[in-house]
């Protein structure tokens, strides 16, 4: 929602003095769009999209539950919040209209300082989540950037995010923390879009020298997303910074080992190098799911945490799963 545009709400209920009620209270700080009949809700949320509707449940021939269950069940409005202005003031009545996924209740006669602080709660979390939303699809972008940039697809970004986010809840992360791994992991390579596309596009061997340079990535990833209150972001320069580095200590930029290489790290590294493996690359055949875990297995204790190897190879239904639905688009095109 753009902060110089007033919030829009829409009021859908069959009874005019209703409508005249809320627009009093309203009209001085919101858009409001008005409805006496559940088609017309579903007409102007569609065409509108408001930022809020509030619904009257008792309406003739289609009642706001079933509009309610309507809009749920619509791509375009599902996330429009819904609250419920009604005479219905039993339990039974907001625990269906809560069921049927409205954010809130307001019973009638309404109060104008209770409708206020309702609607403005609402849109305030409606504005935290979509800010929330727009910085993950920032990140997400960026990270599509850098495997495009590397002759990759974005498809490569979606798999090891997921991936990675099945080995964290693997080995004990909360659903939360996975979450955050899930939506961190994307920004692992981000710093090859600091490294010339002479060397990241090179179809030969690298020399010496062009490899000390693309060496420097995930410096230069760290450098791009820098250092911030953020968890989230925090998090995202650690895996950018350390998903090169190995377990013997033999990896990049800084050469640690073992366990002092972070944990989101060596969870990284591993979702990575296995997407990397069991797909087609313009230089390569995709491996085998049988050989690309029997080369983690090989490289265990070497370039990857065996702990984590082990943990891996306990998921691996729900990883094929999660290869299974982002294919790469070559893949698709061969089999078509």
């Amino acid at each position: 929602m753009n902060s110089y545009e007033k919030a829009k709400i829409l009021i859908i209920d069959d009874e005019p003095t209703n409508l005249q009620i809320l627009n009093e209270i309203l009209k001085n700080d919101y858009t409001l769009y008005f409805a006496k009949d559940a088609k017309k809700g579903w007409e102007l949320a569609e065409n509108e999209r408001p930022n809020l509707i509030l619904l009257d449940v008792m309406m003739p021939e289609t009642t706001g539950y079933d509009l309610c269950q309507k809009l749920k069940a619509n791509e375009i409005t599902k996330f429009i919040p819904v609250i419920f202005v009604t005479a219905l003031t039993d339990v039974g009545d907001e625990e269906k209209g809560f069921s049927l996924g409205a954010v809130d209740y307001i019973t009638k006669p309404v109060s104008p300082s209770i409708v206020k602080a309702r609607v403005k709660t609402h849109l305030s979390l409606v504005d935290g989540e979509e800010v929330k939303i727009t910085r993950l699809q920032i990140i997400q972008r960026l990270g599509m950037a850098s495997e495009y940039k590397d002759n990759e697809t974005g498809m490569h970004v979606i798999r090891m995010s997921h991936y990675s986010k099945t080995l964290a809840r693997a080995i004990g992360y909360s659903e939360e923390g996975a979450e955050e791994i899930l939506n961190a992991a994307p920004m692992h390579d981000v710093g090859k879009i600091g490294i010339p596309d002479s060397i990241i596009q090179k179809p030969g061997k690298l020399t010496e020298e062009e490899w000390l340079i693309m060496k420097r990535h995930p410096e230069i990833g760290a450098e791009i997303i820098g250092d911030h209150h953020s968890s989230l972001l925090r998090l995202a320069k650690s895996i950018a910074l350390t998903h090169h580095e190995k377990f013997d200590g033999s990896g990049y930029p800084k050469g640690l080992v073992g366990e002092i290489i972070p944990l989101e790290g060596r969870i990284i590294a591993i979702a990575d190098v296995f997407d990397a493996l069991t797909t087609v690359r313009p230089y390569k055949k995709a491996w085998e799911v049988e050989d690309a875990l029997s080369y983690l297995q090989k490289e265990a204790g070497t370039h990857f945490d065996p702990k984590l190897v082990k943990e891996f190879l306990t998921v691996i239904p729900k990883i094929l799963e999660i290869k299974a639905e982002w294919p790469e688009e070559i893949e698709v095109s061969k089999s078509a």
